[in-house]
């Protein structure tokens, strides 16, 4: 039987903090960092433009679903209350966004976001 392996893009702050997080749950099975959602073709650390730090995570959905990857994000990787900053990085290129791959993943991602807004957690 072949895993269906998904896809989660999410920036939120420093991608190596984020990517050593996330990497260590179960049901993760890569984690790449990178550029996304910005001006610059083929982004780099020297020259990214207006893209966010990001991760990209293959996951086995049938070990971790995308929810439960967006409540580690939002509870251990950063704070999206924090605009284009994460604790002591700031610039646009630290800001908090997710990048749903499918429709799915968008419905979820907008439901979890407004059961946090609900909760008022990020609130003070």
């Amino acid at each position: 039987m072949t895993t269906k392996i998904e896809t989660a893009i999410l920036a939120g702050g420093c991608f190596w903090g984020m990517e050593d997080l996330l990497r260590r749950y179960p049901g993760v099975l890569s984690t790449r960092v990178g550029y996304t959602g910005g001006d610059v073709p083929n982004a780099t650390y020297r020259n990214h433009g207006t893209h966010a730090e990001a991760i990209e995570i293959g996951f086995d959905p049938r070990q971790i679903s995308y929810g439960r990857i967006l409540q580690v994000f939002f509870s251990v990787a950063h704070d999206p209350t924090q605009l284009n900053r994460q604790g002591p990085d700031v610039g646009t290129q630290y800001r908090s966004a997710i990048f749903p791959t499918s429709a799915e993943q968008a419905r979820i991602a907008k439901a979890y976001i407004a059961q946090l807004n609900e909760s008022r957690v990020f609130n003070a």
